[in-house]
């Protein structure tokens, strides 16, 4: 069984209150939380979405902006933790029976059903795989993140740079011993794939041919609604 485990507790305090919750602003018409759930329902490859959410108004208003939509795939509802790690600790927690896990930050809602199945072949094979796209930019390293005056910079070789996104993508026992490991041993992390390294597991990248940005600042908003715009992607229907 494939669970998608969508993260939305987050408090999006980049957002400099553009918006009261950027998971649910509009975009093209619709919740920016719905385009993910609706990618998961018409990629037809996902059993259950657990949504975690961050308290109960918004646990409300989240099921309020999936509308119908959730009655096209099975949704539990997870509340979750203090820090990312906790929440997807908690939703491990309540996937026990799944055999892969994708695991998705709902600030990304240009995820495509088509990436969804590329990720599924990926990590049936190797079990554990990851979203990414190869870095463009020219990327120096500072010694001391404190000082950009008059410093030095390390170069890095571009070739073997790689964007992380989301989904990443897991055999179930593996991602849930990886997360069990960093709250035992109060690790910090950035992504998933960064936990399952924690127990010596390799990961395989797939490479993403769209854009999935992720909304963070209102300058993302923008952008997301204009290659929407680009792309004539449908919006989910059946929200409300």
């Amino acid at each position: 069984m494939n669970t998608a485990i969508l993260l939305a507790a987050g408090s999006g305090t980049r957002m400099q209150e553009a918006v009261a919750d950027k998971l649910l602003a509009p975009l093209s018409g619709q919740p920016v939380i719905a385009y993910s759930i609706s990618a998961f329902i018409e990629s037809g490859i996902f059993e259950k979405c657990i949504l975690v959410y961050r308290d109960e108004a918004q646990k409300a208003a989240l099921a309020t902006a999936i509308g119908l939509l959730s009655k096209r795939i099975e949704i539990d509802w997870v509340q979750g933790g203090a820090e990312r790690q906790d929440s997807v600790l908690k939703a491990l927690q309540a996937a026990a029976g799944s055999d892969y896990v994708f695991i998705h930050d709902g600030a990304r809602p240009l995820i495509t059903p088509e990436a969804l199945k590329a990720l599924a072949r990926a990590v049936q094979q190797d079990q554990a795989a990851v979203l990414a796209h190869p870095v463009n930019d020219t990327i120096k390293r500072i010694s001391d993140p404190a000082r950009t005056s008059k410093i030095d910079l390390e170069d890095l070789d571009r070739s073997r740079l790689w964007a992380m996104e989301t989904p990443q993508a897991f055999e179930y026992h593996s991602i849930l011993k990886a997360y069990q490991n960093v709250s035992a041993k109060q690790l910090e992390i950035t992504d998933d794939a960064a936990a399952l390294a924690t127990i010596g597991l390799p990961v395989s990248l797939v490479q993403n041919q769209q854009p999935n940005p992720k909304i963070t600042t209102p300058e993302d908003l923008i952008l997301a609604e204009h290659l929407l715009n680009l792309s004539k992607k449908s919006a989910p229907k059946e929200s409300t």
